[in-house]
């Protein structure tokens, strides 16, 4: 019988996974692998040919162990530990999830920039420490004055630009690689990269992390941006260098930052963003909701159900 693996999982059940699977007519095994040759053994022991996998490493000596390996699924949008690019993935249709999420971490994210952007905090805790002021404790641009830039113009950035043009936000976005007729049809101004650190009132980053794309908010591009901007980040902790980050909060060289992920989780208790100032942090939360979770479970088994039925699978990774 075909069989697919759960590698790994933190769900508290896989009923949803279990009913796509079976109703198939495959058969579902779970395992709780923490290494890649615990995948190796548990796949070989169940003869998967196929791997639903959360945090697991699927690295290349995975695949070269398993030539019988049709599909490789990774619960979620980001795929830093399953290597699809290895010669010997390219005979394995290597998944994600990318548009579980897509309204939770748009709403995440404006959340934070608007929080931000109207010093909520900065206000509520000077309020709780009995200051009482009828403006905030900084200069607050108005929204219509305000350009919301996004790094990446993706599912999640146009959705996040959906709900920042009801706030009146002037709004555009770098990406190279998304056609001038999307910028345009969603009413968004196209930015070279030097234009968006320029620009950027809000800064909200929607990129993913590739060699090109690690610290792509660094020390040098930080300089570029005004000094009342607001830097948002739910998509990948490696596009900040956040040793940097916090060191040009702490110079006061930036209004604030609002970050739901980070270069290393959970962020150590010594980092110096948990004592910068104007600072929201939430601990990669931003996909999270009571309809995401089942969301996730249901269209992985589903992807891989896709492909071990011979058909084209919805979202599969590119080399």
């Amino acid at each position: 019988m075909t069989t697919i693996l759960i590698t790994d999982h933190g769900f508290p059940n896989l009923d949803r996974e279990r009913a796509v699977i079976e109703a198939a007519g495959f058969r579902l095994v779970e395992a709780q692998c923490k290494t890649a040759d615990e995948v190796v053994s548990a796949a070989r022991a169940c003869g998967a040919a196929g791997l639903l996998v959360q945090w697991a490493p699927v690295t290349a000596a995975v695949f070269a162990a398993l030539p019988d390996l049709r599909v490789a699924v990774r619960y979620g949008i980001g795929v830093d530990n399953l290597d699809y690019r290895a010669p010997a993935a390219r005979n394995v249709a290597c998944c994600n999830v990318p548009d579980y999420c897509i309204e939770e971490v748009a709403d995440h994210t404006l959340a934070l920039a608007l929080a931000l952007a109207r010093q909520l905090p900065q206000t509520h805790a000077r309020t709780q420490a009995g200051t009482w002021k009828i403006v905030p404790p900084g200069p607050v641009p108005a929204f219509g004055a305000t350009t919301f830039a996004t790094a990446g113009f993706g599912r999640i950035a146009r959705a996040v630009h959906t709900r920042a043009k009801a706030f009146g936000f002037a709004r555009a976005a770098y990406d190279p690689y998304v056609p001038d007729e999307v910028f345009r049809a969603a009413e968004v101004r196209r930015l070279t990269k030097e234009q968006l650190f320029a620009e950027a009132g809000i800064l909200s980053m929607h990129l993913p992390l590739t060699d090109d794309t690690r610290h792509f908010v660094n020390a040098a591009t930080l300089a570029q941006l005004r000094p009342e901007a607001v830097l948002i980040n739910t998509s990948r902790g490696g596009l900040i260098d956040t040793a940097a980050l916090a060191g040009h909060l702490q110079a006061g060289r930036l209004a604030g930052a609002g970050l739901d992920v980070f270069e290393q989780e959970p962020l150590p208790v010594d980092h110096p963003l948990r004592f910068a100032p104007n600072t929201i942090l939430t601990s990669h939360t931003a996909w999270f909701s009571q309809a995401s979770v089942p969301r996730l479970q249901r269209m992985a088994a589903e992807e891989a159900v896709r492909v071990l039925r011979g058909e084209k699978p919805a979202n599969r990774l590119v080399p």
